[in-house]
C-alpha cells in the first residue's frame, strides 16, 4: 500500500476575516502557525519521503513546518496553488464583492466563470494540478507516504477528479485549515486484487 495526505494551509488573516484569496500571498496568522507547528508530529509519524506543496505562502509556510519535523525540504510547485479568482473578487467579502461587483457576484452564484473576469474554472484547476498530483502519486513505492500541502478549493476539485469520481458538489464539505485528506493505493477486498486509489479520510484535524 502507498498513501497521500493532502492537507490545507494553516489559517491566514484573510480566513478570519473571511476575504478570498485565491493567488493572493496571504502568509499565515499567528494562530496558522500555531495550526501548522500542531499538525506537523502527527503527519511526520506517517513517515513521508517527500512533502509536496503550492508555493503560495501559506501553503509554503504549513509544508515547512511538516518537512522540518520530518527532516524533509519541501518541494514548492506553483501548480498545487488555489484557484485563481480574479481581480474583482480578491481581497473581498462576499458581502463586499456582492455590493461591488453585482454582475460578477449573481455569475459565481450561477456557477457562470465565464462572466467573472480573470476567474479559472475547474477545468483550468484541473489541467494543471491533476497532472502534478498524478506524478507524484506514481514516484511512490509500496509502502511509501507522500505529503501534499495546498488549498480547500482546489482540494474539492481535484480529489474526486484523481480517484474518477463524478462531480461531488458539496457532498463532501469544507476542509478545515490544517484539515487533511488520506488516500490509499492497495488491493481491493472486492475485486480480485485490482488496485486503485481510495479516499480514507476527509477533514481529519487535530483534536
Amino acid at each position: 500500500m502507498k498513501r497521500l495526505v493532502l492537507l490545507r494551509h494553516g489559517r491566514t488573516e484573510w480566513n478570519d476575516t473571511r476575504r478570498a484569496q485565491g493567488h493572493a500571498d496571504i502568509p499565515l496568522d499567528a494562530e496558522g502557525q500555531a495550526q501548522s507547528k500542531a499538525v506537523a508530529p502527527m503527519l511526520a509519524a506517517l513517515a513521508p519521503v517527500a512533502v509536496w506543496s503550492s508555493d503560495l505562502s501559506r501553503a509554503a509556510q504549513t509544508a515547512a513546518h511538516v518537512a522540518a519535523e520530518a527532516g524533509l525540504e519541501p518541494v514548492l510547485d506553483p501548480r498545487l496553488r488555489e484557484f485563481d479568482i480574479g481581480p474583482n473578487r480578491t481581497g473581498l467579502t462576499s458581502e463586499q464583492y456582492a455590493a461591488a461587483h453585482p454582475e460578477e457576484y449573481a455569475a459565481l452564484l450561477a456557477g457562470d466563470d465565464a462572466g467573472i473576469p480573470g476567474r479559472e474554472t475547474d477545468d483550468d484547476v484541473l489541467a494543471r494540478f491533476l497532472p502534478a498530483l498524478t506524478a507524484y502519486a506514481d514516484s511512490l513505492g509500496e509502502g511509501e507516504t507522500g505529503i501534499v500541502v495546498s488549498h480547500g478549493a482546489a482540494l474539492r476539485v481535484v480529489v474526486p477528479a484523481f480517484l474518477g469520481l463524478a462531480d461531488t458538489g458539496e457532498a463532501l464539505g469544507v476542509l478545515a485549515n490544517c484539515g487533511w485528506i488520506v488516500l490509499e493505493h492497495g488491493a481491493s477486498t472486492w475485486t480480485g486484487g485490482a488496485t486503485r486509489w481510495r479516499l480514507v479520510a476527509w477533514n481529519r484535524v487535530v483534536a
